[in-house]
C-alpha cells in the first residue's frame, strides 16, 4: 500500500499501472490529500473491502443478533445555521446545488468489523480501526471502453404511503436530479464522447435495520478512447470529487462546502475501487462510520437547492443513518434515531 499526499503523483502512478495492465485497488479522499493505491491488495493488513463482489477477505459469521444501533444527530438549530449559510449562497447565485453533510454520534455494541461483516452494499470498506463504509452508490464503471456513472439523488422512507410517486413527483427532488445529471454529463464529456443518459430517475430499494428506503438514481454513459487504460488516472481525477456529493458549479460549491462544514471530510464522500487491468469499478464513499477516540460518528448529508425546506433536509440527513441489512431484522435488535438533547 502506498499513500500519496500529492494528487499529481497518484495520477501518474495510476496512469503507469493502467498502461502496464496491472490491477490495483485505490481509495481517494474527498480533498485528494491522502490517496491509497495498492497492487498487493490481497495482502494488505488492516484493509478489507468488497467492491461489487470483488473482495480480499473471507466472510465471517457476523453478530446479527442482540445488537443495538442508536444515533444522535446534531440539533436542528445547529443544522439550521449551516443550512441558512448554504441557502444564502444559493440565493446569491454562487451555487445551484450543494451537498451539506454533518456527523451524528452513534452508540452501538457492534465493532467496526462487526458492522462491516453485518451490512450488505455494493461497495464496502473497512480500514484498520479508523472507519467502515457501506455504500450503495456507483461513482464510475468502465466496461470495455464505455464509462458509466450513476449519480444518486433523492431518498424517502419506503413505508410512506405512495412513497415512490411522492418522490418522483416532488418538484424540489426533480430539479435537484436534473441539476446533478447535467453536472455528471458535463463531467463525463471532459473524458468521453457520445455521452448520453441511459436511464433517468430509477428507484433502488434499500432494506435497513430501522426501516426500508427508496433512493433515486440515473445512469449516464460515454465512450472512451481506445487507449483509455494509459490514462486511467487522468480520467479519475478529472471527474473528482464526485458531483453527487459536492454540487454545481463544482469549483465554487466546494469553497462554500469548506466554509459551511468547517472541517475536512477525509475519506467520507471520497471514492474507492478496483482496476482489473482493463475494466474499472468504483463507488462513492457514503454511508460512513468513523471512529474518533472511543466514539463512533456517522456522516450523512443531502442536497440543498433554492427549493429546499430545512425540516425536510434535516429529516433526510437523519434517515440516512442506518445499517443496510439484507436479512430480516432480528426480533431482539434495537435501532432508533434521536434528536440531540437541545434539538
Amino acid at each position: 500500500m502506498i499513500i500519496y499526499k500529492n494528487r499529481k503523483a497518484a495520477r501518474a502512478a495510476m496512469n503507469y499501472l493502467g498502461k502496464q495492465g496491472v490491477p490495483f485497488f485505490f481509495m481517494i479522499d474527498f480533498e485528494m490529500e491522502k490517496i491509497i493505491i495498492s497492487t498487493d491488495f490481497d495482502q494488505e493488513p488492516g484493509l478489507k473491502f468488497n467492491i461489487n463482489g470483488i473482495s480480499n477477505y473471507e466472510s465471517q459469521e457476523s453478530r446479527s443478533n442482540d445488537f443495538y444501533f442508536d444515533s444522535f444527530p446534531i440539533s436542528k438549530a445547529e443544522y439550521s445555521t449551516g443550512f441558512k449559510k448554504v441557502v444564502n449562497e444559493i440565493q446569491l447565485g454562487n451555487s445551484f446545488l450543494l451537498n451539506l453533510t454533518y456527523s451524528s454520534r452513534v452508540m452501538t455494541n457492534l465493532s467496526l468489523d462487526d458492522i462491516f461483516q453485518l451490512t450488505s452494499a455494493k461497495y464496502k470498506i473497512h480500514l484498520k480501526d479508523d472507519f467502515v463504509c457501506y455504500s450503495p452508490e456507483i461513482f464510475v464503471q468502465i466496461i470495455e471502453g464505455t464509462i458509466y456513472s450513476n449519480p444518486m439523488k433523492g431518498t424517502i422512507d419506503a413505508g410512506i404511503k405512495n412513497a415512490e410517486s411522492i418522490i418522483l413527483s416532488d418538484k424540489k427532488e426533480t430539479a435537484e436530479h436534473y441539476t446533478i445529471v447535467d453536472l455528471i454529463r458535463n463531467d463525463l464529456s471532459r473524458v468521453a464522447k457520445k455521452v448520453k443518459v441511459e436511464k433517468f430517475r430509477y428507484i433502488d430499494h434499500i432494506q435497513t435495520n430501522d426501516k426500508d428506503l427508496l433512493q433515486v438514481s440515473s445512469k449516464i454513459s460515454g465512450q472512451l478512447p481506445n487507449d483509455y487504460t494509459s490514462y486511467i488516472g487522468d480520467i479519475m481525477f478529472e471527474l473528482l470529487p464526485a458531483g453527487s456529493i459536492s454540487g454545481a458549479p463544482k469549483k465554487k460549491t466546494l469553497e462554500i462546502i469548506e466554509a459551511a462544514e468547517n472541517q475536512k471530510r477525509g475519506y467520507y464522500t471520497g471514492v474507492c475501487g478496483i482496476f482489473d487491468g482493463k475494466n474499472l469499478d468504483s463507488g462513492v464513499m457514503i454511508r460512513f462510520i468513523e471512529k474518533t477516540g472511543k466514539e463512533f460518528h456517522y456522516k450523512s448529508g443531502c442536497g440543498i437547492t433554492s427549493m429546499s425546506n430545512v425540516d425536510t433536509e434535516y429529516q433526510e440527513m437523519i434517515d440516512k443513518v442506518y445499517l443496510p441489512i439484507s436479512d430480516s431484522e432480528p426480533s431482539n435488535s434495537q435501532s432508533k434515531s434521536t434528536s440531540s438533547i437541545n434539538g
